[in-house]
């Protein structure tokens, strides 16, 4: 087998993986949602539900509203949402006064996301919440499991998290809380871009470079800045991220912070 027919096979072994994750949480945890963040892992996320269930989301797509996207962002939510006819509920979320003001300033901006998540939860009382995280993409969400349970809260305890046998494993859900379901856990940043190159998935297209700057990382524009790239098509990305040695969260400023930040925002309950 070719390096290139190996390649092909991982990312064939990753959508499936990714696809009897979404279809065996859907049937045991239901009612549940999807985090949409219009950004390309998330986006990535709907692309494998309408592989899953025959073209359709059939869970509310949610998405926390700070805001604070970029125009093109909101531009690319509304066509989608209207292209996929997905069942689109926009979550407002409460301003940084609520959130606990001993977080620095920038994660405090980026906490509203978890209030707003907080209050969705209780209001709808979901059982499971799909979210589009991979543990490559920071050190915090490397510890995380398949399938996490959340307290009543909405906090994570890392040290209580259910073993992972053969791959994932299935969990009951806390009394009073919900489990958050990773289907990409395990893909890398470079397997998403693959698979939205082999899908012609559709992007924002702030990811693409323009004077020499692009968003690797898509986040609200009060938090995120764009980086230095030259990387204007798909493939240039793939080959860019194939030598960076840059995070990729570089763009996110309250990672810059402090260490703890974005841990702190994590345990209680952030995406």
């Amino acid at each position: 087998m070719t390096p290139a027919e190996h390649a092909a096979q991982d990312l064939d072994d990753l959508e499936t993986q990714a696809i009897t994750v979404i279809r065996d949480a859907y049937r045991l945890f239901a009612p549940c949602c999807v985090l949409w963040s219009m950004g390309k892992d998330s986006t990535a996320l709907l692309w494998l539900m309408r592989r899953a269930f025959l073209g359709e989301v059939p869970m509310p797509v949610v998405q926390l509203d700070t805001g604070m996207e970029l125009p093109e962002v909101y531009a690319f939510r509304d066509r989608i949402a209207r292209e996929w006819e997905l069942d689109l509920h926009v979550e407002v979320c409460p301003p940084e006064e609520a959130c606990d003001p001993s977080l620095p300033p920038q994660t405090r901006a980026a906490a509203r996301k978890t209030e707003g998540l907080s209050a969705l939860l209780a209001r709808r009382g979901y059982r499971a919440v799909f979210v589009g995280i991979r543990r490559d993409e920071q050190a915090t969400r490397a510890k995380e499991r398949i399938v996490s349970p959340r307290s009543l809260d909405g906090s994570w305890n890392v040290r209580e998290q259910p073993p992972e046998f053969w791959g994932y494993t299935l969990t009951e859900i806390p009394h009073g809380g919900h489990v958050r379901v990773h289907p990409l856990l395990a893909w890398t940043e470079i397997d998403v871009w693959r698979y939205i190159k082999r899908d012609d998935i559709p992007i924002v297209s702030l990811y693409l470079a323009r004077d020499g700057l692009r968003y690797r990382s898509l986040g609200e524009k009060n938090i995120t800045v764009p980086i230095a790239s030259q990387a204007s098509t798909i493939d240039e990305i793939i080959e860019e991220l194939a030598t960076t040695r840059e995070p990729e969260r570089a763009g996110r400023t309250m990672d810059q912070e402090t260490e703890a930040a974005f841990e702190r925002l994590r345990a209680g309950g952030y995406m």
